[in-house]
């Protein structure tokens, strides 16, 4: 039998080498995430993968799977070591080899395969891995899932089974290019900066967006795992400065950032200003309700308020839905409602029938603003921004708390916001409109003025937004307020970013 797993093993020793080692905490509410050899070795990778097949088996699931890895240094190691116990639990693998996220997405499609495991850490730093699994496409594991798939591992709950199998997919990745491809060229002589942060994008997305007809830039699209000039997340600032330097630099039309593992596309415009992610859904919104009217959109409860309030949305009768952030989250209430697509502020972005197979593919994301683009040649990508109505909104802060505390502290802090629109008290010296708690806690007062505080699903940190339709000087007094609470809690420490 193998054995079960211990929480935490020093390196360097016998029992590293001879148990498995897994930190419960690696289990997120929607994908698992450790950093290697610290938090997990690679016998604790065989044990997820005998777990997940156990858990495939006790789901009724046909034990057959799709996985790939990211470009990592160790993430074919790791993959190798999830494929052992994905075998012994008697699951027939495909494997697709270097991929990104939604190429093996697209793979349950092209296929006919059930599950999925893809092996990335995502826009993680070096030294992190992890899974994102799911069992029914096209949506990914939520937390009923993931606590079970903990419970087997941590329990070592394994079913054994005859039947696994190998199977190396031959030159998967051309497939998935062609299909996304499978479309008419664009008309319009567009510019392009592709940025992949010399992460796994960078073999993929400048190919894609050439064959579309795009004049392109790539920017650091040699593939590195060093990551020698930034880490690849279009969210994090350093990126977007480098994306508008190589905007301006060149006088493209537009940058398109891609994250490590490809599922999430950041947008800097021709004036080489970032826009956040949530108002490109905005500006995604508007044309494609314009193609087809009355559609709803899920939108995180991260995002901004515009996608309730813009009048060219009320106008085409989209309907918004905040839920809960998290792209296994998004895209689940996507399928359920049926949505035209799911927008996340960090970057995800879900394209429902008949645009898209509703999973996140940060490709196919940029093929859609090349495409807005495209259907209005006589506008820039600044223009269709400026053309939003304004609101001034922080990027995502994410203040550290430790992964065993940072629950706790939210929901004191929802509890705090709930005490206070009970009992009539002003926040920013104004009455508490609305409290949205699917997610943490959303706080807005009368003047559209709005704060967050969630738990983030793949660090130990919190996640806090801002926004104001009214000015700058309100968004800093929402965020003065909020962390002012914050604060009140010691286990919170120090910002990566502010405003």
């Amino acid at each position: 039998m193998f054995p079960k797993p211990a929480p935490q093993l020093a390196t360097n020793t016998y029992a590293y080498e001879t148990c498995p080692m897994v930190k419960p905490t690696g289990f997120r509410e929607y994908d698992a995430r450790w950093i290697f050899e610290k938090e997990i070795n690679l016998m604790g990778v065989q044990a997820l993968g005998l777990g997940l097949g156990t858990l495939l088996h006790d789901l009724g699931v046909k034990p057959v799977l799709v996985t790939g890895h990211d470009f990592r240094a160790y993430s074919a190691s790791i993959k190798y070591a999830l494929m052992t116990g994905l075998m012994a639990a008697g699951v027939k693998v495909h494997d697709i080899g270097l991929a990104l996220s939604p190429m093996a997405y697209f793979a349950q499609f092209e296929l006919d395969v059930p599950a999925v495991a893809m092996v990335t850490a995502s826009h993680n730093d070096n030294g992190w891995t992890g899974v994102k699994m799911g069992a029914q496409r096209p949506v990914t594991f939520g937390p009923d899932e993931m606590e079970r798939l903990k419970a087997i591992v941590l329990e070592g709950k394994f079913r054994y089974a005859d039947g696994g199998s190998y199977r190396f997919v031959e030159d998967f990745p051309a497939r998935y290019i062609a299909d996304l491809v499978n479309r008419p060229k664009i008309a319009r002589k567009l510019k392009v900066v592709a940025a992949c942060g010399n992460g796994t994008a960078g073999a993929f997305a400048p190919k894609v967006l050439e064959k579309l007809g795009c004049e392109v830039i790539p920017l650091d699209a040699e593939l590195d795992f060093t990551f020698p000039n930034y880490n690849p997340n279009p969210e994090d600032l350093k990126m977007l400065h480098a994306m508008a330097d190589k905007v301006r630099e060149t006088g493209a039309d537009v940058g398109l950032g891609f994250d490590g593992d490809g599922d999430r596309c950041g947008v800097v415009d021709n004036r080489g200003e970032e826009i956040f992610a949530d108002k490109i859904g905005v500006m995604l919104a508007r044309d494609l309700s314009k193609l087809y009217p009355n559609a709803t959109f899920v939108v995180d409860v991260k995002s901004t308020g515009l996608f309730a309030t813009d009048p060219q949305l009320l106008q085409q009768g989209v309907k918004a839905d905040y839920w809960k952030t998290g792209h296994s989250y998004i895209k689940r209430r996507v399928t359920d409602l049926k949505a035209l697509a799911g927008f996340e502020k960090s970057g995800h972005f879900f394209f429902n029938a008949p645009v898209g197979r509703g999973y996140d593919d940060g490709i196919l994301t940029a093929i859609h603003v090349i495409e807005m683009l495209d259907r209005n040649p006589g506008k820039s990508m600044a223009e269709l921004y400026d053309a939003l109505p304004k609101t001034w909104g922080s990027p995502t802060m994410s203040p550290h708390c430790d992964d065993e505390k940072k629950y706790g502290v939210v929901d004191k802090v929802v509890g705090h916001f709930k005490d206070m629109q009970e009992k009539g008290r002003s926040l920013t010296g104004q009455k508490i409109r609305d409290l949205v708690t699917v997610n943490g806690v959303r706080v807005t007062v009368d003047d559209g003025t709005w704060g967050l505080v969630r738990a983030s699903s793949n660090k130990p940190e919190l996640v806090v937004v801002v926004e104001s339709p009214v000015s700058e000087a309100r968004m800093r007094e929402m965020f003065a307020a909020v962390d002012a609470i914050l604060r009140e809690n010691p286990e919170v420490g120090a910002y990566n970013q502010t405003i």
